[in-house]
């Protein structure tokens, strides 16, 4: 039989969470999607100091104030590693938006467009980048702008009905709700024991996906966040999956039988339809106390990460 990972490759496009080239081109996805946490591992590797030596070099010969330097610099980086990745996956690299402009509509859109502008300079198009925003109700208003100019996003940092509904909205190309996060909170919180068929964060992307296809919304749906493969199993035939190099081998070893578990044929009661301003979507949020806590603790990461990238680049700028 056929390992798990080719009869999933069979119903569901697999892309590589990482920032690690090697780790993609040993496993060969459709796509690959990136974050400051993988990109800081990554520009720590000495496999990846050629990159690192050429944006230092780069930032060194520009001018102005330190701080934009350094910024710029850790913009270089992140669109060097993906050009290198664009040249080695068939589909999609997401390069992420500062998660300290989650809160900055304008912002946001302002780095998209420079990000996408970098990648075009280094004959990388558009159509090959997924640019990755927060779901915050400014980072969906950042897509909205955005998706019109013909830039794709990923809405990342999504945990609950209510961002993935506003995220449909505003025409976004793809969503990345989290399950194993989602699982983190429900067990500190003391749930459990879970199974994969319990797993509140299984349950959360089945219920989003189900949504989407009974509703008609285009918008892709990637389950991200995986703390197990019996999650990624529960989620089989979700539009894609974005998992990490460990458990993408796991299930290249496994060749037990691998049954779909979403179709769109099969998208059974589904929530109805919303609708929402600014002012339903943020009390929803705020009425689900794990979407909530999980997407500030997500935006905090993000940027403590952002932070020690920078601390590097500043240092080894002199």
């Amino acid at each position: 039989m056929a390992s798990k990972l080719a009869q999933l490759r069979d119903m569901t496009v697999v892309v590589a969470d990482t920032g690690d080239i090697e780790a993609v081109r040993r496993l060969a996805p459709q796509d690959c999607t990136t974050n400051p946490t993988l990109l800081l591992k990554a520009v720590n590797d000495p496999a990846y100091a050629h990159h690192v030596e050429e944006a230092l070099r780069w930032g060194r010969a520009h001018g102005g104030a330190r701080e934009a330097v350094v910024a710029a610099v850790c913009d270089r980086l992140a669109v060097s590693f993906g050009t290198e990745l664009a040249a080695i996956v068939p589909g999609r690299v997401s390069t992420e938006v500062d998660a300290d402009l989650s809160f900055d509509t304008q912002g946001s859109v302002a780095k998209a467009r420079a990000l996408i502008a970098d990648y075009a300079a280094r004959g990388v198009p558009r159509e090959k980048i997924l640019i990755k925003l927060a779901s915050t109700w400014e980072g969906i208003r950042a897509a909205e702008i955005l998706q019109t100019e013909g830039i794709d996003c990923n809405l990342t940092l999504l945990f609950s009905l209510v961002q993935a509904a506003a995220c449909a909205d505003a025409g976004a190309f793809l969503i990345s709700p989290f399950v194993g996060r989602i699982l983190d909170w429900h067990v500190k919180a003391g749930g459990g024991p879970y199974e994969a068929e319990t797993d509140p964060g299984v349950l959360s992307v089945r219920r989003i996906y189900a949504y989407y296809k009974a509703h008609g919304i285009e918008t892709v749906v990637m389950g991200a966040s995986f703390r197990n493969v019996g999650e990624i199993e529960a989620l089989a035939g979700c539009d894609r999956l974005t998992i990490s190099p460990q458990l993408i081998e796991a299930l290249a070893a496994d060749e037990g039988d691998l049954p779909r578990r979403l179709s769109p044929d099969a998208a059974a009661d589904a929530p109805a339809r919303m609708r929402l301003d600014e002012k339903a979507f943020r009390f929803a949020l705020n009425e689900n106390a794990m979407a909530t806590e999980k997407l500030a603790e997500g935006i905090r990461g993000f940027v403590k990460d952002l932070r020690s990238l920078e601390a590097l680049v500043a240092e080894r700028l002199g």
